[in-house]
């Protein structure tokens, strides 16, 4: 199927039919969706071309903002596992032409090799 078809069966957090329905407006021909993940309101979705952050805003969350990340521009990426007494993860994107990171904070549930592996095959190839 694509990239990370052995995960998705245990690693997805979304309904990916759900979510590949709501983004095919915005998806290039022949673009997969291979892990969906829930942070709070907001998805983090990883198909073999680009992350796709979607940052639900206001009470309703019908206002949403799409952030697409493709592969090719991440220079350099992180991914900190919770420890003993943390709660949560983190993890860092750095974007050529960006001095910051994007950093989003996961739930210690969520599968950092998943996220740590789809980030490697899609920035290391």
């Amino acid at each position: 199927m694509g990239l990370f078809s052995g995960l998705l069966g245990h690693a997805s957090d979304v309904d990916l039919a759900k979510v590949h329905e709501e983004l095919q407006p915005i998806l290039a021909d022949g673009e997969e969706l291979e892990l969906g993940f829930q942070v709070v309101r907001d998805q983090m979705i990883f198909s073999d071309r680009r992350i796709i952050l979607i940052d639900k805003q206001g009470m309703t969350g019908r206002k949403r903002e799409y952030l697409s990340i493709p592969y090719k521009s991440i220079t350099m990426f992180s991914v900190e596992n919770s420890g003993s007494f943390d709660m949560e993860s983190e993890m860092k994107v750095w974007v050529s032409g960006q001095a910051a990171p994007i950093a989003k904070t996961l739930d210690r549930k969520s599968n950092i090799a998943g996220i740590q592996s789809a980030l490697a095959k899609g920035v290391c190839r």
